[in-house]
């Protein structure tokens, strides 16, 4: 791999800028590919191929080619509002995914490095601790508190801001108090219906950890159609 090649990818990683490196198996020569950027001319007959398996998130050798794709994804925000039992088990299968997580809470006694070591966490109200942080579409959230006074601001700003996955925890009654409180400040029932609520998806489970884990495979199916 050429020195220049090397440079550039170490600063698209610290950018945490998606690309691709491009290699042609069959005389090592290599690109960077990035999405709306022009690609390198010894590989602008395979763009079309490049750009759907980056799409896809898929690696590997274009077919009836010696073309190697291999993505490098930025990592996916994953923003949990409250520090409850759920959230540390969600954090412990999130560790070996591709997903960069952060707490918000105020109420330092569950919102603690003790419970959350290696963890960012804000213990401030969401909408002071969302004027900390960049979010985009690239963005999740997960709220766990069952206090409207914590989740509903947090969904407010995911909703505004196109969050690409929102999950709220409750049951259906406690969901649909919460829609309605949202319809009664001016969101639509399009918008309200992004929100997974009852959040993940039906594994049977009642405890912590498995309840994580079904929100964990849902978060994890949405990346995938994004």
């Amino acid at each position: 791999m050429k020195k220049e090649l090397l440079k550039k990818i170490i600063e698209n990683k610290k950018k945490k800028i998606e690309f691709a490196i491009i290699t042609n198996l069959y005389n090592g020569e290599g690109c960077i590919f990035e999405k709306d950027k022009p690609l390198d001319k010894n590989f602008k007959k395979y763009k079309d191929e490049i750009t759907s398996q980056f799409n896809k998130k898929k690696n590997g050798i274009i077919e009836k080619t010696n073309i190697f794709v291999e993505n490098y994804i930025r990592p996916i925000k994953v923003v949990i509002v409250g520090a409850v039992h759920i959230a540390q088990y969600l954090v412990s299968i999130a560790k070996n995914l591709n997903f960069e997580i952060l707490i918000i809470d105020p109420r330092g006694y569950f919102a603690s490095k003790q419970r959350f070591p290696n963890i960012k966490i804000i213990n401030k109200w969401p909408k002071e601790a969302f004027a900390e942080i960049k979010t985009d579409q690239n963005t999740a959230l997960i709220a766990l508190t069952h206090d409207p006074k914590i989740d509903d601001p947090a969904l407010q700003h995911a909703l505004k801001n196109n969050f690409f996955y929102i999950g709220a925890l409750g049951s259906k009654k406690t969901h649909s108090n919460r829609c309605s409180r949202l319809k009664k400040i001016g969101f639509t029932d399009i918008r309200i219906n992004k929100i997974f609520g009852p959040i993940g998806i039906k594994l049977g489970g009642r405890s912590a950890p498995e309840i994580a884990l079904s929100i964990m495979a849902q978060l994890v199916s949405e990346v995938y159609k994004k």
